[in-house]
C-alpha cells in the first residue's frame, strides 16, 4: 500500500465488512441487521472524516495541487502497488469528495430502510452481503485515478449487483437480470477493448495525464497525427459504449425499465441513484480529459442525451406502473445530464453554466430516486403491488407518505424553489447561450445551426413538461383518487401511521427536506456544490446566475404548462377509461415497441447465430474443399513399397534378421528338432509393450516427481562442484 490508507480504508472496509455481516448472519439474523447498518455508519462516517480533512488546515495528507490555467483545485492519492501489474490508484479531490459523500449517504438511508423493507423477505443475508460489496465497489469507482482501476470496480460492480435484480428468483425478475448482466457485460468487453487503444495511444491511463496527452494529439499537426486522433476516437466511443451501458443512455437503456420494477426497492434506489452516476462518471472522464472542449464529441453526447431524454419521458408517461414509471423518469434524467455534457463541448472556454448544470443535476437526481423508490418501497412492503389501478387511494390519510412523495416530485420535475429547478435552469440556460452565440457569430456552429439548437431547447422544455405530467399522474393516483374497490380503500385507509416505522420514516423525511432547502438557498448551497465538483469537468469563468429572474422562470412556467396539458388532454382523456366500477388507467404502450425484444433478442439470439451459422458452414465446406484439392494434388499421397502392419523399421529388420537365422538353422543343426519363426512378431509385442508402459510411466505423479528430484539433485552436485 502506498499513499494515504484511508483512501484504500473506504473502499475495502465495505466489502470486508460484507463478509462479517454474512458470518454474522448466519448465527443471528437480527444482529445481522444492526451489523450492516453500523458498516454503512462507519463508512459514512469514515467520508465525513476524510471530507473534513480534506478541506481542514491540518495536515493529514499532503495534497497535490491539479489543474491547469485558471483551474484551481486539489488531490490526494493512495494506492496498492503491483496489483495485476498496473496496480490500484486511488483519488481524492472536489468531485470525488462530493460523490463519495453522495454515496455513503444514500447507502446508509437504503440499507436503514431495508430492515423493516425485507422483513418478511427470503435470502436477506445474500442481499446485505452484495448490497455491501456494491458500496465497496462503487466507492472504488468514484475514486480511481486511473482507468484501469475504474474498469476494475466497474465490473466487479455489476457482476454485485446483477443479484438485486434477481432477487426474488422469479421468471420476471431472472428475465431482467439476464438483460442488465448482458448489457453489462458487452459494454465491459466493449469499454475493455477501448481501454487498449487509449493505452496504445495515450501511454497511459492515469486520469491527471489524459488531460494533456490527449489535448497534444487532437491539436497536433502533421502526418503523423491523423492516425493518433482516429485511434484516440475509436477509443472514446468504445468507452462511450461501456460507460453509457451502465447510465442508461439510449439505445442501452433497456435494462433500466425491465430491472426496476422487479428490485427491491431500496436495490432500485440505489440502481437508479448511485450507480447510473458511476456510469456518468466515466463518461465525464472521457468527455472532459480525452475530449475537452471537442465540438464533434459534445455533438455525439448531446444527439444521444437529446434521444434519451426523450424517449424516456415518453416511457415514463405512458406507463401505469409506480416502479417503470420511476425507472422509465431515469433514463429521462440521464439524458437531460448528457446534455449538459454535450454543451460542455460546444460552448468551449464558455461551459461553466453546462458544468454546474450537469454536476448539480446528478447530484439532484441521486438523491430524488432515492426518496422516490423508498418511497415506492413502502407503497409496495404493504399492499404488495405496484400497478397504478392497484395503488389507487394508498396515500389518501397518511401525510407523511404525501409530503415526502411531493418533495421528490416537485424536486425532480422542475419546480421553482426545489432543487431541480436549479439544474434545470443551468442547463436550458446553456442552450439559450449557446444559441445566442451562433447566432451573434462568436461561435462557428459545429453540426447543428442556430435554429436546430432551438429545435433542441423545445425538446428540453417538452421533456420537462411531460416529467411534470407523469409525475403529477403519480401524486393524484396515490394520494388524490380513491380505489374503485370500496373495501380496499377502507384497508388503506385503516391503516393510519402504522405503514412505516420510525427508522423508516426517519430515513424518508431527512432526504426528502433537502429538496426545499438546497432549492430556497440555491446560492449558499447548490453554487458551493458546484464549485466543490466542477474543477473534475475543467469549467471556463463563473458566470453569476439570477435563479428566480423572469427570464429564468420564464422556462420553468414553460415546461409547467406543457406538462399540465399533456397530464388533461393526453393521461386524463386517452390513457384512461370508464368502466363499471369506475375510471381505469389503461396501457396504451404497443408491446411490439419494445427494443429489446423486437430488435436486441432476436438479433442477438436468432439471426447472428443463423448468419455466423451459415457462414461458418460456408468456410468449413470450403477448407475442406481446399484440403482436398492440395491432397489430390500438390500433396498428393506417394505409395508405399512396404507398410509394416505392427512394430516399427527396427523391430521388423531385427525379427526379419533373426527368423531368417532360425530358417538355417532348422535346415542344418535344428533339422531334427525344428524352431518356430516368429521373432518378428514377438519383438513388435514387445515395442507395443515397452512403449504403452512408457506412456503409463510419464503419466504419473510419481515418475514427474522422480524426475523433478533427479534433477533437483544434479543440480546441487553442479552447484556443489
Amino acid at each position: 500500500m502506498e499513499g494515504n490508507v484511508m483512501l484504500i480504508f473506504l473502499v475495502l472496509f465495505p466489502m470486508v465488512g460484507a463478509l462479517a455481516v454474512y458470518l454474522i448472519g448466519r448465527k443471528n439474523k437480527t444482529a445481522r441487521d444492526y451489523a450492516a447498518d453500523a458498516v454503512t455508519v462507519v463508512e459514512f462516517a469514515a467520508m465525513l472524516y476524510v471530507t473534513a480533512a480534506y478541506f481542514g488546515a491540518a495536515g493529514w495528507m499532503d495534497r497535490m495541487p491539479v489543474g491547469t490555467g485558471n483551474l484551481t483545485g486539489y488531490a490526494v492519492y493512495g494506492g496498492i502497488r503491483g496489483f495485476c501489474g498496473f496496480g490500484l490508484h486511488f483519488s481524492l479531490d472536489g468531485f470525488r469528495v462530493l460523490y463519495g459523500f453522495v454515496a455513503s449517504f444514500m447507502w446508509l438511508l437504503s440499507t436503514l430502510f431495508s430492515k423493516e423493507y425485507f422483513a418478511h423477505y427470503r435470502n436477506r443475508n445474500r442481499y446485505y452481503f452484495f448490497l455491501l460489496m456494491t458500496l465497496g465497489a462503487t466507492m472504488g469507482v468514484f475514486l480511481s485515478a486511473d482507468l484501469y482501476t475504474t474498469f476494475i470496480f466497474f465490473e466487479i460492480m455489476s457482476f454485485t449487483s446483477y443479484v438485486w435484480v434477481a432477487h426474488d428468483e422469479k421468471a420476471d425478475s431472472l428475465r431482467a437480470a439476464d438483460t442488465y448482466l448482458a448489457v453489462a457485460v458487452l459494454g465491459g468487453l466493449v469499454m475493455l477493448m477501448g481501454l487498449f487503444l487509449l493505452y496504445h495511444v495515450a501511454g497511459t491511463l492515469d486520469i491527471r495525464e489524459l488531460y494533456g496527452i490527449c489535448a497534444d494529439i487532437l491539436h497536433g499537426t502533421g502526418a503523423e497525427y491523423g492516425g493518433q486522433v482516429r485511434m484516440l476516437y475509436v477509443a472514446g466511443v468504445c468507452m462511450l459504449f461501456g460507460f453509457g451501458a451502465k447510465a442508461g443512455a439510449f439505445p442501452l437503456h433497456i435494462w433500466l425499465p425491465k430491472a426496476h420494477p422487479v428490485a427491491p426497492a431500496p436495490a432500485s434506489a440505489l440502481l437508479s441513484g448511485i450507480l447510473t452516476k458511476a456510469g456518468i462518471f466515466g463518461i465525464l472522464v472521457v468527455s472532459c480529459n480525452l475530449f475537452l472542449h471537442d465540438g464533434k464529441w459534445g455533438t455525439l453526447i448531446l444527439v444521444i442525451g437529446v434521444v434519451t431524454m426523450a424517449l424516456g419521458a415518453v416511457l415514463a408517461l405512458f406507463s401505469i406502473n409506480l416502479k417503470r414509471t420511476l425507472a422509465c423518469s431515469s433514463v429521462s434524467q440521464i439524458g437531460f445530464i448528457l446534455v449538459g455534457i454535450g454543451m460542455q463541448g460546444l460552448l468551449g472556454d464558455e461551459n461553466s453554466l453546462a458544468v454546474r448544470g450537469s454536476l448539480l443535476h446528478m447530484v439532484n437526481h441521486s438523491l430524488f430516486k432515492l426518496v422516490l423508490f423508498m418511497a415506492a418501497g413502502v407503497v409496495y412492503m404493504n399492499i404488495h403491488k405496484l400497478d397504478l389501478n392497484g395503488i389507487r387511494g394508498f396515500g389518501r390519510k397518511k401525510p407523511l407518505l404525501q409530503f415526502i412523495f411531493l418533495m421528490g416530485a416537485l424536486g425532480i420535475g422542475g419546480m421553482p424553489l426545489w432543487s431541480g429547478y436549479i439544474s434545470k435552469t443551468l442547463l436550458h440556460e446553456s442552450i439559450v447561450e449557446y444559441t445566442h452565440a451562433l447566432q451573434a457569430g462568436h461561435l462557428q456552429a459545429c453540426v447543428f445551426g442556430a435554429g436546430a439548437m432551438k429545435g433542441i431547447e423545445w425538446i428540453f422544455l417538452f421533456s420537462g413538461g411531460c416529467t411534470v405530467a407523469y409525475m403529477l399522474k403519480l401524486y393524484v393516483a396515490l394520494f388524490w383518487e380513491k380505489n374503485n374497490d370500496r373495501e380496499v380503500q377502507e384497508t388503506f385507509d385503516a391503516m393510519g401511521g402504522k405503514y412505516m416505522n420510525r427508522v423508516s420514516a426517519a430515513a424518508l423525511t431527512a432526504g426528502a427536506l433537502l429538496f426545499p432547502v438546497m432549492g430556497i438557498l440555491p446560492d449558499i448551497l447548490m453554487n458551493r456544490i458546484a464549485e466543490l465538483g466542477g474543477d473534475f469537468m475543467h469549467p471556463g469563468i463563473a458566470e453569476a446566475v439570477r435563479y428566480f429572474s423572469i427570464t429564468n422562470l420564464k422556462g420553468a412556467l414553460v415546461s409547467v404548462a406543457i406538462g399540465a396539458a399533456i397530464y388533461v388532454l393526453l393521461i386524463r382523456k386517452w390513457m384512461m377509461k370508464q368502466e363499471e366500477n369506475g375510471t381505469v388507467y389503461v396501457d396504451r404502450w404497443n408491446p411490439y415497441w419494445d427494443l429489446e425484444n423486437a430488435v436486441y433478442r432476436p438479433l442477438l439470439l436468432k439471426i447472428l447465430p443463423m448468419v455466423c451459422g451459415v457462414v461458418c458452414r460456408i468456410l468449413d465446406s470450403l477448407l475442406d474443399g481446399i484440403v482436398v484439392l492440395l491432397r489430390k494434388t500438390v500433396y498428393r499421397d506417394s505409395k508405399i513399397p512396404h507398410e509394416l502392419e505392427e512394430g516399427n523399421y527396427l523391430t521388423h529388420m531385427i525379427g526379419m534378421g533373426m527368423d531368417n537365422l532360425v530358417r538355417l538353422m532348422n535346415r542344418t543343426v535344428w533339422k531334427k528338432h525344428p524352431h518356430k519363426a516368429e521373432y518378428e512378431h514377438k519383438f513388435a509385442m514387445k515395442h507395443e509393450e515397452l512403449a504403452e508402459d512408457g506412456t503409463i510411466i510419464g503419466r504419473s505423479l510419481s515418475f514427474g516427481l522422480l524426475l523433478f528430484c533427479t534433477g533437483l539433485i544434479l543440480t546441487l552436485v553442479y552447484l556443489l562442484w
